[in-house]
């Protein structure tokens, strides 16, 4: 099977859509000039024209449009540049795009994509390298998605296209340049479904986005030591997967969870307190939790490095649990 990277995998998902269906068009900062802060939309101004847009730096503008576009009936994608940038816009995203479809008693649909690259870069510092998806996590009325592989951008993007409600699509800066298998014929990866990546039955390992890089790595200094992970990428946050969840706990009786986001009040904290809550009879160590401490990104590259996940440690601490 060949292999593309992870931004042309979202490239060829926004292409083969917009041929599809003329009412999605893009919107963002810098998207025409420069193809996207990170080249994942270069090209597609030449193909689409005018259906590709740059806007003024203002996100309350791209977001509170696309809302508006959407009630009307086209299918906007809006480009963030960075996720750091959504609080600007925090109003039109949570009290308008996830709210209007149930305050209009679903007269009305909001069909939109919001692409977010979020996550640690290099020396990217405290206002361009946070992962925020948590934020969104408790807002009822959206969906959010974070795909970890460029078989997973492909499929959950086109997806995200065809769905008739808000979508947050978490993508990370890093994994755009990661090449991976990618079909070439078409091919959808339902949202609200985890991917079951390794079987295993001593402790089950869940993660998303990046953090499936280091998922994978603690296994594999697990397995040396004896202990087999089941490793789930979840993929989709909202709504996630609590079946293969509690069907893997049930059979492992062990779970962390991983994130390159904060550790407080982070996915993982849902994640732990849906286990606790459903699953805490079949538990035999307590649910452990890694994600990023409780401080701003450092602009230092030593101290940037001391924030980030150690696979290592992480490793060691579950192994210490047995």
């Amino acid at each position: 099977m060949r292999q593309i990277t992870f931004a042309q995998a979202t490239l060829e998902a926004m292409a083969e859509e917009m041929k599809r269906d003329e009412n999605i068009f893009v919107m963002g900062e810098d998207i025409v000039r420069q193809g996207g802060i990170f080249g994942q939309f270069k090209g597609l101004a030449d193909e689409f024209g005018d259906r590709v847009m740059d806007t003024p730096i203002s996100e309350t503008a791209i977001i509170g449009a696309a809302v508006g576009a959407a009630m009307a009936g086209m299918r906007p994608v809006a480009d963030m540049h960075f996720a750091d940038f959504m609080g600007v816009a925090m109003d039109e995203l949570f009290n308008q795009m996830a709210k209007v479809r149930y305050m209009f008693g679903g007269q009305t649909t909001v069909p939109m994509v919001v692409r977010a690259p979020d996550g640690l870069s290099s020396s990217g510092a405290a206002q361009h390298s946070q992962s925020v998806e948590a934020w969104f996590m408790n807002i009822p009325g959206l969906k959010v998605v974070a795909p970890s592989s460029p078989a997973e951008a492909k499929g959950l993007l086109k997806s995200a296209l065809r769905d008739d409600n808000p979508v947050i699509y978490f993508e990370n800066k890093i994994l755009y340049r990661e090449k991976g298998e990618v079909p070439e014929e078409e091919f959808f990866i339902p949202i609200g479904k985890a991917n079951v990546v390794k079987e295993g039955t001593d402790i089950t390992i869940i993660s998303y986005s990046i953090g499936m890089k280091t998922a994978g790595e603690v296994a594999e200094i697990l397995e040396k030591q004896g202990i087999n992970a089941e490793i789930i990428d979840l993929r989709t946050l909202v709504p996630y997967d609590r079946e293969t969840i509690l069907e893997s706990v049930k059979k492992t009786h062990r779970l962390a969870v991983i994130h390159e986001a904060v550790k407080q009040g982070g996915a993982g904290a849902e994640i732990a307190a849906f286990v606790a809550e459903n699953a805490i009879e079949y538990m035999d160590a307590p649910i452990m939790r890694f994600g990023a401490p409780f401080v701003p990104v450092p602009f230092s590259p030593p101290l940037e490095k001391a924030y980030r996940l150690n696979s290592a440690e992480i490793a060691k601490e579950i192994a210490e649990k047995f």
